[in-house]
């Protein structure tokens, strides 16, 4: 069966593409988004700390035989401490000031981790073993799904809905909100904010660093693995609006898709087609289609 002259199979598989990639996009993006709607910092290390997510989990298994479970756990909670010492120790510094301290400031961090891990490893990836539990494909009739794949998917898309709840439907997201919106009084009510806004800066690339281990059994491991994702992830922020939770998730997801389906129709076009979707967005509502306009 064909589907505008395409194999509905070839139609499928590229959707399934899409979704994949797009369940990276929203989980990426949702961490891009919590770090700047609170901090209104443009975190363009938020590649690196996805990368840095990969080569934990692939080091705890190379040399503490960690498994994949472990690592899926261990890898994002070592990353998180990481940037909560880095927010502690030099970003914390800048808050107050023009944001494009804490652009270059960042991007610097991106220079030394990726430099200091093409210098121990190499430009080549690193390879990451499936876990077994995970391996093989189902056959859903109209296509071949592998498990691994429909995996990442689900565990992405429950992330990203346990994320939006915590802070959309909890008092610990009212506290975070209150402290992105009015500092100074939440923290009259005793709240320490400092530490809210450490730990939410920690939650942020901890999310990248998640993940980066559900890419690595499908990307090889390598150093400049978040650097191709990055201003993808930045238009997707954009689109879906700077800070605003849901709108990272629907739009990192529902990008993949088109992105996939560009790909079975034009695929020259499939890696420019998110910034065209960006201009347009920009063009019609320049706060994002979930942003709110400021006054």
């Amino acid at each position: 069966m064909d589907i505008f002259g395409v194999p509905i199979q070839a139609l499928m598989g590229q959707l399934m593409l899409g979704i994949v990639n797009g369940s990276f996009y929203a989980v990426l993006s949702l961490g891009l988004a919590i770090i700047f709607g609170v901090l209104k910092i443009v975190n363009f290390a938020h590649g690196a700390f996805f990368m840095l997510g990969a080569f934990t989990a692939f080091l705890l298994g190379q040399h503490l035989g960690a498994n994949y479970w472990v690592a899926l756990v261990a890898a994002p909670i070592a990353v998180a401490l990481f940037g909560m010492l880095f927010e502690w120790l030099f970003l914390r510094r800048l808050y107050g000031l023009d944001p494009i301290y804490g652009l270059l400031l960042t991007f610097s961090l991106v220079l030394v981790l990726e430099g200091g891990f093409r210098v121990a490893f190499g430009s080549s990836g690193q390879p990451y073993a499936t876990p077994e539990a995970l391996r093989g494909t189902i056959n859903l009739g109209f296509m071949v799904l592998p498990i691994y794949r429909g995996f990442v998917i689900l565990a992405a898309v429950l992330t990203c809905l346990v994320t939006w709840y915590v802070i959309e439907r909890t008092s610990v997201g009212a506290r975070l909100r209150a402290a992105t919106e009015r500092a100074e009084l939440t923290q009259a009510f005793g709240i320490n904010v400092p530490l809210l806004v450490t730990l939410t800066y920690g939650v942020g690339v901890g999310l990248a660093a998640f993940a980066g281990v559900l890419a690595a059994p499908i990307f090889h491991v390598n150093p400049s693995m978040g650097s191709s994702l990055v201003i993808i992830i930045f238009a997707v922020v954009v689109i879906g609006g700077l800070g605003s939770i849901m709108g990272a998730i629907v739009t990192g997801l529902g990008l993949g898709v088109v992105e996939g389906f560009t790909r079975v129709f034009y695929s020259e076009f499939s890696s420019t087609i998110v910034f065209l979707v960006m201009v347009l967005v920009l063009l019609i509502r320049p706060a994002g289609l979930f942003g709110r306009e400021e006054s």
